[in-house]
């Protein structure tokens, strides 16, 4: 049987344990850092794609621009579309979907400072923010 010409102390063992807790550590921040990133392209695409359904032309690179505070060239309606979805977005843990409250809240976000067509958005945030399937009780004709 081979001997190998060292021997492991308890020293080195210890050594050993706490490069391996530091690579997991570095290897947990690198995937928080990545959570992040998707979190938020996902929020950027969630607002778009809602926002688009309901006509809103901005791409969803304009999108992703006025979420990172850039100016866009594009209708101040539109814009303020994108705002108040990112507001309406950010409120999302506060809100329980089952609260009839809650839902008007999201739906008054939604329509900060927009003045025609107030009904047009009262099924899309319900979309974005809770599932159709929870704030379909609330949809009325």
């Amino acid at each position: 049987m081979y001997t190998p010409p060292f021997t492991i102390s308890a020293e080195a063992i210890n050594k050993i344990a706490e490069i391996s807790g530091l690579i997991e550590r570095y290897a947990i921040r690198l995937e928080q850092k990545d959570a992040l990133h998707l979190r938020k392209a996902n929020r950027i695409r969630t607002i778009h794609s809602s926002l688009a359904i309901e006509g809103n032309k901005l791409t969803e690179d304009e999108v992703r621009d006025i979420i990172n505070g850039k100016n866009v060239v594009a209708p101040i309606r539109e814009i303020q579309e994108v705002k108040n979805a990112i507001k309406t977005y950010e409120m999302y843990p506060h809100l329980d979907a089952f609260k009839e409250e809650d839902l008007l809240k999201a739906h008054a976000q939604m329509m900060e400072a927009i003045i025609d067509n107030p009904g047009r958005y009262f099924v899309m945030f319900g979309y974005m923010i809770f599932g159709l399937e929870k704030s379909s009780q609330f949809i009325r004709n």
